[in-house]
């Protein structure tokens, strides 16, 4: 089917758009880019919640939310495997008529996502003290391969090693991998049918090639994201919605794209299922709405609260091990907003400010995990109105612009927690962390398990006798050692995202995306700054092993000072970057799936209590057993020169070693910000402003 762009200019649910490449291709980029409004005033426009939203709100929390609290797992459909289509339609109450659609049939109730693994299903089904149904169990478990199965029936020898003994931990071998945002906004602006001629003309664009393994695998993958978009007509017909084309109104238009959305999270279990760059959209069809006389700014912040109501009850069937992992329940549908475009205009609408709202609204929350591009030349309503709602909530990520659009683009948003990608033309093979930490103390042991004893690596020499340790020669063996440990990661990577493509793939987002994209590898690193303290440690002071009666190293005697990342001194801070370098020279070494790009993050926002669980005793003072600092903070109690020292020291990692993203937690009190709350917002945003500050 040949589509006239003269024809699609006059689509009637356009009318008052400005016309552009968008209008003949797929780029919903064009689109926003030809058409949003810069908004550079205050938060005096705004409005509270409408009656109907606090009766939504309170509906919830009083019928459900409660219940999920006491019993953790509100409830679980244990005779339906999860599918876009496979639940009929649901609502939070007789009054939820502003956004509708739920993953199951009942606020809350969990599916299950067989199709990823049984056992963790079979599991998670017991723990929420529900029983097993013994038909499901047999389809999965003797007529239906899982991606798990397929992961561990590839398996090597020394990836279970690993695995076991916690070098690697929160593999994503069970459960979906997440880090896929679908370019939601297309079923809005394009309705269905439009996307589904586009991939049936990119399925035979190759039609009369000769046969490969890559253009069979091709087809029959467009083919399984053109039946998930019929999937997802059907779905939105159950709630009454005709989104075969474009949305007409505002309120269609978030329907539209909160049914693309819901389509991804009624078909995977990702480990994060990001809601992709929206703002700027969704203030498009507002505006146009406020000047056909038919949208009122209560009604704008209703339609917005409805759909962060909807984001916050996304749930997913995990295990209670799978929740110590991720040190509770998050599934990280992120949201970002602001920044600035390549043209030099912001990308801050009064949307923008409408989703802030919500968390005065409705009250602080941690998802949507909501992901400000800051820059400090960013409108100064906009970043007064974020600093005053992080100090009243505590619910609000930021991170650089400048490094995000120069490395990923204008229309780029985070999956997960920092990860940034073009929306729609990019994807993430999800890769959990490597403990670089753990990764230290097994180069000094040769390869023994500090806690278990077990010799984990075969090959390496530990350090010999009982005199202090020799930097060089730790080095030495510790990037000797990292050569095994990020070689059995990677492939442990490699034969992950192969199985998950033939076993669980995640058919609906991909097919709102590019046919043709790029495909990167999500590495990572935990415990960088415990690495950096115990190599500063080793280099400047006097750092002596203790040893256990069979010779194993479990704990050091550190006699002296020595220079502690996080607090602005190059002697330590350089040493941290060292490692990131390092690590991602090795990871690029190293073949991936499907030519995947290697990326890097330093990160454990929520996995680093596990990882310090599973690690034992360091030349820093770091004891066993005790939680990691999140991501590339400094260790708890090291940074002793503020925040903004700490701030600097993160800002000497190289962010081209580290292209998945790099997280800094930072906790202030309010009083200490200021006297007043308009001091305190001052404040902050000169913090952030001197933390993210442009260099050179």
């Amino acid at each position: 089917m040949t589509i006239d762009a003269g024809t699609l200019t006059k689509t009637k649910q356009w009318d008052g758009f400005e016309s552009g490449t968008w209008t003949s291709t797929i780029d919903v980029r064009d689109f926003i880019q030809k058409n949003y409004t810069p908004y550079e005033g205050d938060k005096d426009f705004l409005v509270g919640p409408t009656d109907k939203t606090l009766r939504l709100w309170d509906t919830l929390d009083k019928k459900y939310l409660s219940v999920e609290r006491e019993k953790r797992v509100y409830d679980v459909d244990t005779e339906t495997p999860a599918d876009i289509d496979a639940f009929g339609p649901g609502y939070i109450s007789e009054d939820d008529d502003v956004i509708v659609g739920l993953q199951t049939d009942v606020p809350l109730k969990r599916a299950m996502m067989p199709y990823g693994g049984w056992r963790m299903v079979e599991t998670a089904i017991k723990e929420a003290g529900k029983e097993v149904n013994d038909d499901v169990k047999e389809i999965f478990t003797r007529y239906r391969k899982t991606h798990n199965q397929g992961v561990f029936d590839v398996y090597t020898p020394r990836i279970r090693a690993a695995r076991s003994s916690h070098i690697i931990t929160g593999l994503p071998d069970a459960y979906g991998r997440g880090r896929i945002i679908g370019d939601y906004r297309r079923v809005a602006l394009y309705g269905v049918d439009r996307l589904i001629e586009e991939k049936k003309k990119d399925k035979d664009r190759h039609a009369e090639a000769p046969f490969s393994q890559d253009w069979a695998r091709d087809r029959e993958e467009i083919t399984e994201q053109i039946r998930a978009l019929e999937k997802l007509k059907k779905m939105a017909e159950s709630y009454g919605f005709d989104i075969s084309g474009p949305a007409e109104t505002a309120q269609e238009a978030v329907q539209w794209t909160y049914f693309g959305y819901l389509g991804a999270i009624k078909s995977q279990d990702g480990a994060a299922m990001s809601f992709g760059r929206l703002s700027g959209f969704f203030d498009i069809y507002f505006e146009r709405d406020f000047e056909r006389g038919i949208l009122t700014e209560e009604q704008a912040q209703e339609i917005i609260d409805a759909l962060v109501i909807k984001l916050r009850i996304v749930r997913f069937l995990r295990t209670e091990s799978y929740d110590q992992i991720f040190s509770g329940d998050p599934y990280w549908a992120t949201w970002s907003d602001g920044g600035f475009g390549n043209d030099g205009r912001t990308l801050v609408t009064k949307t923008s400010f409408r989703l802030l709202q919500t968390l005065i609204n409705l009250g602080p929350a941690p998802e949507p995990n909501i992901t400000v591009f800051w820059s400090e030349n960013l409108p100064d309503g906009y970043k007064r109105f974020c600093a005053e709602v992080s100090i009243e909530t505590s619910s609000i990520q930021y991170e650089a612009d400048h490094q995000i659009r120069e490395h990923w683009g204008d229309d780029a948003a985070i999956a997960c927690c920092v990860s940034p990608m073009p929306v729609g033309k990019q994807m993430q093979f999800f890769g959990a962390r490597v403990n670089a930490a753990k990764a230290l103390l097994y180069a000094i042991n040769g390869g023994r398990d500090e806690i278990s004893g077990k010799q984990i690596v075969e090959g390496y020499e530990p350090v010999q006798g009982d005199g202090p340790l020799d930097f060089d020669d730790v080095w030495m063996k510790y990037e000797q050692m990292l050569d095994w440990v990020v070689e059995t990661y990677v492939e442990a990577l490699n034969i992950i995202h192969w199985s998950h493509d033939k076993y669980a793939y995640e058919a609906i987002e991909m097919a709102l995306h590019d046919t043709d994209i790029v495909r990167t590898m999500g590495c990572g690193i935990a415990g960088l700054s415990i690495v950096a303290d115990s190599l500063s440690a080793i280099k400047y002071a006097t750092v002596t092993p203790v040893r256990d009666d069979t010779g194993l190293i479990v704990d050091y005697i550190t006699e002296g000072d020595f220079p502690r990342y996080g607090n602005d001194d190059d002697r330590a801070d350089d040493i941290a970057a060292t490692i990131v370098h390092t690590v991602m020279a090795k990871i690029k070494a190293i073949p991936m799936y499907r030519n995947a790009i290697p990326t890097q993050s330093v990160l454990t926002i929520t996995s680093n209590v596990v990882y310090g669980k599973n690690t034992g005793n360091f030349p820093s003072g770091h004891r066993a057993g005790t939680p990691f600092s999140p991501g590339a903070n400094p260790e708890n109690g090291a940074d002793t020169h503020g925040m903004l020292a700490s701030m600097l020291s993160v800002g000497k990692l190289d962010y081209t070693d580290a292209l998945d993203g790099i997280s800094l937690t930072n906790t202030i009190i309010p009083s200490s910000l200021g006297r007043n709350l308009d001091e305190q917002i001052t404040n902050l945003v000169g913090i952030m402003d001197a933390g993210m500050v442009v260099k050179g």
